[in-house]
């Protein structure tokens, strides 16, 4: 069982616009042609932040054209938020906020065995890694430049923490990168 942030992002860190806008991604690959049939069956409960929740509420439509429903997971889903959201009708979801290590706690119990996917955004997945809870990154990464929005990680990590795990294309237009994140005295002192 681990903790993932499974992401997208443009060349230069964005992982959406200055205005939370995706459209810059769709062109760029085909989710069927990716890792994520086979990331999304090993995932037993979803963590995502107040902007990522709102893109989804906002293109439920849109959503729904695609995957057949305005809220496309079976897992329980944890939405961190200071503001009151909407919610979306038949999905399991819990508006929470505060620190990620209560929650994560109910997150590992309704995920059993399966993975936490850490849906977006990057500050999210990074309060996660500041508390040691943020175990893989998986990161596509699109052939297209935004210059500015919202970053993929907003935090410094410096080598040796971020263990390249795998490199794979997809496509013409995409590259996944999987990163482990090490944990411990990684100082080399005994």
């Amino acid at each position: 069982m681990k903790t993932v942030y499974y992401t997208a992002t443009s060349l230069d860190g964005f992982i959406a616009t200055e205005d939370d806008s995706l459209d810059w991604l769709f062109p760029l690959g085909d989710l069927n042609n990716s890792s994520y049939p086979a990331f999304i069956s090993e995932v037993g409960a979803l963590a995502m932040g107040s902007a990522t929740y709102e893109w989804m509420v906002r293109n439920a439509e849109k959503v729904a054209e695609e995957t057949g429903s305005p809220w496309p997971y079976t897992q329980p889903a944890w939405v961190f938020s200071s503001r009151n959201l909407p919610a979306i009708d038949g999905a399991n979801i819990r508006f929470v906020n505060g620190d990620v290590r209560q929650v994560h706690a109910e997150m590992r119990a309704a995920a059993g065995n399966k993975n936490i996917w850490i849906v977006g955004g990057g500050d999210l997945a990074g309060q996660f890694y500041d508390v040691g809870l943020l175990d893989e990154l998986i990161i596509q990464i699109g052939s297209a430049t935004l210059g500015m929005g919202k970053p993929l990680f907003p935090r410094r990590v410096l080598s040796p923490v971020l263990h390249l795990v795998s490199v794979r294309q997809m496509g013409a237009g995409m590259a996944e990168l999987r990163y482990e994140v090490l944990k411990g005295d990684l100082s080399g002192a005994a």
